[in-house]
């Protein structure tokens, strides 16, 4: 099994409602946001996947969140914008970006996308295909 990942950064602020302590309040995080792929089938250069098709998508998926107040985007109208919902929108786009050719449908899981607010502090999501 071959695995890759690769990571991309963005700057974003947000409260979290109905939170009691100090993050409802108005707040941001420079995010670093980690894509996990795996696939046991490379192509015929021996790549599992290009990093330049994993850089494009992750980029594109994370466009709207850089530099924003996450509580106003409508992914986050009824929902807090936590890790863990930052992580799930994210995994969704980026499976959406990537997974454009049957080739890549076809030989390659993505298995997670992990958001940290900190150096130390980060939550993934995946699902099970």
């Amino acid at each position: 099994m071959y695995r890759l990942s690769a990571q991309h950064r963005f700057s974003a602020a947000h409260a979290l409602r109905e939170y009691q302590g100090p993050c409802c309040q108005l707040h941001g995080h420079n995010y670093t946001v980690e894509v996990r792929l795996a696939g046991t089938e490379l192509d015929a250069l021996g790549m599992l996947v290009d990093y330049h098709e994993v850089k494009e998508a992750l980029t594109k998926a994370i466009e709207p969140f850089d530099h924003a107040y996450l509580n106003d985007l409508p992914e986050f109208a009824d929902t807090n914008p936590t890790s863990e919902n930052i992580a799930r929108v994210l995994y969704s786009r980026v499976k959406e970006y990537l997974f454009t050719r049957d080739d890549l449908r076809r030989r390659i899981h993505l298995v997670e996308v992990v958001v940290f607010e900190t150096d130390r502090q980060g939550v993934g999501y995946g699902e099970d295909d």
